[in-house]
C-alpha cells in the first residue's frame, strides 16, 4: 500500500452585525463585548474556514452544497457542529485528518489570551490537531475597519492506496 496525501484550502468572511445580541464566536469560544458577526449559523469562521478546507482535500464539494444558508435546519447552528460532521463525513469516505492550520484576521478582539481555548474546541470537533494564529489587518480594506472577520484555513488528510494497477475501488 502507499500513502496518499491530499491538501486543502479554506476560506470564510463574515461582516460584523449590528444587532447588539449577537454574540462573537470564534473556534466555539465566546468573546463577550464584541460585535457579532452576521450569519445564517453562530458564523464561527474558524470553524467554517477549517470544515471549507476538510471538504477542498477530499473533494466533497463544500459547506453551502451540504449547509445551505437557506435551510431551517442550520438557523443558529453552532459551527462546530458542522465542522464534526464535516470530519465524518471526511472519514466516511476513507480519509484519516492530518492536521488543520488557521489563520484569523481581525483587528479585534486579540486572540492569543483565548488562543489555546480555540485550538481545543476546534480540535475536538476535528478529531484531529487543528492550529489557530491571528493576523492584524493593519488598518487595511473592510477588515482594517472592522467591518468583518475572515479566515483561512489548511488541511492535510491521508489515507492508504493500494499500487498502481491494483483496483481501487472508491480510491481515485
Amino acid at each position: 500500500m502507499s500513502l496518499q496525501v491530499r491538501v486543502g484550502q479554506g476560506f470564510d468572511v463574515h461582516a460584523c452585525s449590528d444587532d447588539p445580541s449577537r454574540v462573537l464566536v470564534l473556534g466555539g469560544v465566546e468573546f463577550p463585548g464584541e460585535r457579532g458577526l452576521t450569519g445564517h449559523s453562530d458564523a464561527d469562521v474558524p470553524a467554517h474556514a477549517a470544515a471549507d478546507a476538510l471538504l477542498g482535500a477530499t473533494g466533497l464539494g463544500d459547506l453551502g452544497m451540504h449547509f445551505p444558508d437557506d435551510d431551517p435546519q442550520w438557523a443558529g447552528a453552532n459551527s462546530l457542529s458542522i465542522l464534526s460532521a464535516v470530519a465524518e463525513m471526511v472519514r466516511a469516505a476513507g480519509w484519516e485528518i492530518g492536521n488543520i492550520d488557521v489563520k484569523v484576521v481581525c483587528a479585534r478582539p486579540k486572540l492569543a489570551p483565548r488562543k489555546g481555548d480555540m485550538e481545543q474546541h476546534l480540535t475536538h470537533a476535528a478529531g484531529a490537531p487543528v492550529s489557530v494564529s491571528g493576523r492584524r489587518p493593519e488598518g487595511l480594506g473592510a477588515l482594517g475597519r472592522q467591518e468583518g472577520i475572515a479566515a483561512w484555513a489548511v488541511a492535510v488528510v491521508t489515507r492508504d492506496r493500494p499500487p498502481t494497477g491494483m483496483s481501487a475501488g472508491v480510491l481515485s
